[in-house]
C-alpha cells in the first residue's frame, strides 16, 4: 500500500561498510543491525517508500578528510576499496546512493532536494554510529524540516551507552522518535 503524499517516509540508512565494522563492539552488533536494517528495506518496498543508502567516502591524496584523519595521518574508507563497501548480507536493491564526507548526510549533499524531489517529509535512520552521524543527520534533518524517526534496532554504535543518550537528547529536543521493531515499521508504512 503506497503511502500518502502528506505522509510519506523514507528510510535512510547510514554507513553500513565494512570500514566502521572493524570496531570490535560493532562487530558484535552486525548480523542485528544487517537483519533489522532489511526488514526495513523490505517494509519500505511494500509501503512504496523510497530507500536512501548513505555511504562515508574519502580519497585516498588528504583532500577530503576531516580534521581528526588529518590530526592522526590516518584515511578511511577511501572509495573503491572493501573498507568502503556495503555490509555483506545487507539487501538494498533499489536504493538511492549518496555519498558524504562528513557526519551528516545532508552536509555537502544533495539529500534533502533529493528527498523533496520524492515527496518525502519525514525520515526513518538507520545505521551507524548512533552518537556521531546517525544524531547529526537526524539534527540537520530537522533543521531540513523532515519529521524523524530512529529506527533503534538497526542503529549501532562502538560507545552504546552515549549513542543512546544522544539519541534520547535528540528526540526530547527536537520532538522525534526512538522506536523499535513493529513501531519503526508502522511509521515508515504510515500506519502510526
Amino acid at each position: 500500500m503506497e503511502q500518502k503524499s502528506k505522509d510519506r517516509a523514507a528510510l535512510v540508512v547510514i554507513d553500513l561498510q565494512n570500514g566502521f565494522f572493524e570496531d570490535p563492539v560493532l562487530s558484535r552488533d552486525r548480523t542485528r543491525i544487517v537483519e533489522s536494517t532489511n526488514t526495513l528495506a523490505e517494509q519500505a518496498r511494500a509501503a512504496g517508500a523510497p530507500v536512501f543508502t548513505i555511504v562515508t567516502e574519502h580519497a585516498q591524496d588528504r583532500c577530503t578528510w576531516t580534521l581528526n584523519m588529518r590530526d592522526d595521518g590516518q584515511g578511511f574508507n577511501f572509495a573503491g576499496t572493501a573498507q568502503a563497501s556495503l555490509l555483506p548480507g545487507l539487501h538494498l536493491p533499489g536504493a538511492h546512493r549518496v555519498a558524504k564526507l562528513r557526519d551528516s548526510a545532508f552536509l555537502g549533499t544533495d539529500l534533502a532536494q533529493r528527498l523533496r524531489l520524492a515527496g518525502v517529509e519525514k525520515v526513518l535512520l538507520a545505521g551507524v554510529s548512533a552518537q556521531s552521524c546517525v544524531a547529526q543527520t537526524g539534527a540537520d534533518a530537522f533543521a531540513h524540516d523532515f519529521r524523524v524517526a530512529y529506527a533503534t534496532d538497526a542503529i549501532g554504535s562502538p560507545k552504546p551507552e552515549l549513542g543512546s543518550r544522544i539519541l534520547d537528547f535528540i528526540c526530547d529536543e527536537y520532538r522525534q522518535e526512538c522506536l523499535a521493531g513493529a513501531a519503526a515499521e508502522a511509521w515508515l508504512s504510515g500506519r502510526n
